[in-house]
């Protein structure tokens, strides 16, 4: 569904991707784990077309998203859920969840969507007429998801969802990406939290320093002495 082969991104002169390949194959969770600094986020961005690269190849579906605008690979089929939620704080929860909408025209379909989203999260029906910034950060966080929802995705991309979120509300959230897959969505995860996104992955990568430098399935990573100590707080031969 989604390949990235050698894939080069550089900041004023020093290489934040040095030659990443990745493959995310429909229906599945695939996930990127590493530290603060790996280049987790700039391969997302990347792919979002809001960074582009020095060298390598990205398609989806068998087409290049190379030189293809942010606004023309939502209308494809990608979307993004942003580090740190970036909801439109001055706008109501529904004025949110229609912006994710926004180059949609079929208006059926989009109720449907937005149903779809308030089933989700509850809450978000509740507060549908609150003010984006007066939300928690648990909540902004399922509206920042059911934003993106809302373009109709194939792959939703999603970067670090639990980032200054409570450990029950990080559970939560983690469920419904679950959830989401289920219904046919595939998912590219970015999270720091490595435990809780190789536990709901197919495959992850680690990155460390703008390299891959391990990948398999996610729970092979999970009991990965390498991976233990360095991303999981264990040590080696912790039981």
């Amino acid at each position: 569904m989604l390949k990235i082969e050698n894939l080069v991104v550089s900041y004023g002169g020093i290489e934040a991707l040095k030659g990443i390949s990745i493959n995310v194959d429909k229906g599945q969770i695939v996930t990127l784990v590493g530290a603060n600094g790996a280049g987790k986020s700039t391969t997302l961005r990347t792919i979002a077309g809001l960074v582009k690269p020095l060298r390598g190849s990205i398609t989806f579906e068998g087409k290049s998203l190379l030189n293809v605008s942010t606004h023309e690979i939502v209308q494809k089929g990608i979307s993004l859920v942003p580090e740190g939620r970036r909801i439109f704080p001055d706008l109501t929860v529904l004025e949110n969840l229609k912006m994710g909408a926004f180059f949609r025209k079929d208006a059926e379909e989009i109720k449907k969507d937005m149903d779809w989203v308030y089933e989700l999260f509850p809450i978000l029906k509740q507060r549908s007429w609150q003010l984006g910034g007066t939300l928690s950060g648990g909540e902004q966080q399922m509206l920042a998801v059911g934003r993106g929802l809302m373009s109709r995705p194939r792959l939703m991309m999603m970067d670090e969802p639990s980032l200054g979120l409570a450990p029950m509300i990080v559970k939560n959230i983690f469920e419904i990406i679950k959830k989401i897959n289920s219904e046919g969505i595939t998912i590219l995860l970015v999270e720091q939290n490595a435990n809780v996104a190789l536990h709901i992955a197919n495959i992850g990568y680690v990155l460390e320093t703008g390299s891959i430098k391990l990948s398999g399935p996610g729970k092979e990573l999970l009991v990965n002495e390498e991976v233990k100590k360095a991303y999981l707080g264990e040590s080696v031969g912790a039981k």
